[in-house]
């Protein structure tokens, strides 16, 4: 029979091979210690280093340094049923594509630092900084997961070194500009443009719109619902998302007249206001490369984005002395600072005007356009 002897914390026993075992009992079950020891004194040290571990609140299951990183990554992809389901399908696909394959069968407490900026090394040897790093956040969550579960102590993403974005300067589309490309669209889908570009609508916003959420009435669109990329409505990205925007009467009026040609009425509330040709909601990818690409192509602006027309509302309200509550408001953002630092960029025009204004105010030199007007007679200057 193997001895044993209690100590304040868990218990070691000498098994038949001589070596000694340790045993506590935790969050309602018995563990054992990975190892065996060859001195009941070892096995008394290790306990002592698990109940400290306890105590300052960094204790980890040892059996779930078990599981591998698919499995991690299984159960992290279930723990959060409130992710949308585009989110959802993009992260199951950059863990089946291209982190599983790398290290699915390695078991999650053998993953190292050094492990893991090899094959973020991997991965930037073949692909954009931006991809990489797309990747390595679903590898960083995943992790984090783990060390919230108690699962591991910490994370081996830590001190990775990620290759350098450079940041990308977006075209600031011109009112021109929006009018080419509303002019080279499908005339089912023309609308499209001038929501995106007037009310500052993200695709999906735009997709999701039905008959119903259109009161002409009162000029007015109700956002409440938008098409996910698995072509199912949804909630917006946030409850801010939820807004009703007035309508300039020209989109108001371009809005009707769609319907009509469409044969839609009233009555048709809960029908989606643009549908592919065979009367179904309208597939994203599909989508952009049928009929947006063409579009923008073909008046010579290749690589604009729709979410480029929401980036130009963005600008134009903020150009024309929107106010930031107002502006931040109709785009549906939740955070003020995402309508000034992320969307809104300069115009030439803007810089100009703003040249122009300190000039003045530290030279005392009115621009041209201004010296001129007063020139003129009858300006009343």
């Amino acid at each position: 029979m193997p001895s044993s002897r209690r100590n304040h914390f868990g218990s070691v026993r000498k098994l038949p091979s001589g070596r000694y075992q340790a045993r506590y009992w935790h969050a309602a079950a018995m563990h054992s210690a990975p190892v065996t020891f060859s001195a009941k004194a070892d096995a008394l040290v290790w306990l002592a280093s698990v109940e400290t571990d306890i105590h300052r609140g960094a204790w980890v299951d040892p059996a779930s340094g078990q599981l591998t990183v698919a499995e991690l990554a299984g159960r992290w992809l279930e723990h959060d049923p409130s992710k949308r389901a585009s989110t959802l399908a993009r992260d199951e696909a950059i863990l089946r594509l291209h982190i599983v394959p790398q290290m699915g069968g390695t078991r999650i407490r053998e993953v190292t630092p050094p492990g893991v900026q090899r094959i973020v090394n991997g991965w930037a040897k073949e692909r954009a900084p931006r991809t990489v790093r797309r990747q390595y956040d679903v590898v960083r969550a995943v992790f984090a997961y783990a060390v919230a579960s108690d699962w591991l102590a910490r994370s081996p993403c830590r001190g990775i070194d990620l290759p350098h974005v450079q940041a990308l300067r977006r075209r600031v589309l011109s009112s021109d500009d929006v009018a080419l490309i509303a002019s080279a669209m499908d005339d089912r889908y023309r609308p499209m443009v001038w929501l995106g570009a007037v009310l500052g609508l993200r695709w999906g916003e735009v997709a999701g719109l039905t008959v119903g959420s259109l009161d002409f009435l009162r000029g007015t669109v109700t956002v409440s619902e938008q098409l996910g990329r698995d072509r199912k409505l949804g909630p917006p990205k946030s409850a801010s998302g939820c807004r009703t925007l007035s309508l300039p009467r020209a989109l108001a009026n371009l809005l009707s007249a769609h319907l009509a040609t469409m044969c839609v009425t009233a009555t048709d509330a809960k029908r989606l206001v643009f549908q592919s040709p065979e009367g179904s909601p309208l597939d994203y990818s599909r989508w952009r490369q049928r009929v947006w690409t063409p579009a923008v192509e073909a008046v010579d602006l290749a690589g604009v984005s729709f979410h480029d027309l929401r980036r130009a509302a963005t600008t134009a309200l903020v150009a024309e002395g929107v106010d930031l509550k107002t502006a931040q408001t109709r785009l549906g953002h939740s955070d003020p600072r995402l309508t000034l630092a992320v969307y809104a960029q300069a115009t030439t025009e803007a810089d100009k005007a703003a040249a122009d204004r300190l000039g003045e105010r530290f030279f005392g030199t009115p621009s041209a356009d201004r010296r001129d007007r007063r020139r003129r007679p009858g300006t009343g200057t």
